[in-house]
């Protein structure tokens, strides 16, 4: 006699859904702004070109959804691609304007379009690799 193993269909409640995406969301924001403070400290006490600044900020965007990503769906078994992109589109605005506000200068044009894509998607690929990894090592 065979007992067969079921597979859990377990629903992620609506406030956990929410609350993981929001804390997601928020630790992005952090390791944004932490990492773009380092950057400024680096950028000032050394000889490193402007030409870096872009890039640069675009791999610490990368870095901080990935981060808020895999830690606001630590628990999470499902739902990656909305959650992780939700995470990288909410980031993403929020990031603008704080930046704006520390700036001093809102720019609604086409580079705050394409940001907004590229935290969505990079968000909605690190959500499902997340809740990939999770499955797999389970």
């Amino acid at each position: 006699m065979k007992l067969k193993a079921k597979k859990s269909s377990i629903k992620m409640p609506k406030n956990a859904f929410v609350f993981s995406v929001a804390k997601g969301a928020l630790v992005a924001v952090c390791v944004s702004l932490v990492l773009v403070l380092l950057f400024a400290f680096l950028l000032k006490f050394t000889n490193i070109p402007e030409s870096t600044i872009k890039p640069v900020n675009q791999v610490i965007k990368g870095l901080s959804i990935l981060i808020g990503v895999f830690v606001g769906l630590r628990k999470s078994k499902e739902l990656g691609l909305v959650s992780g992109l939700l995470i990288g589109f909410i980031y993403t605005i929020v990031a603008f304007v704080i930046f704006s506000i520390l700036g001093g200068v809102f720019a609604f044009d086409l580079t705050f379009l394409t940001d907004i894509l590229f935290g969505a998607v990079m968000g909605a690929i690190c959500g499902i690799i997340c809740v990939n990894l999770k499955k797999s090592t389970n």
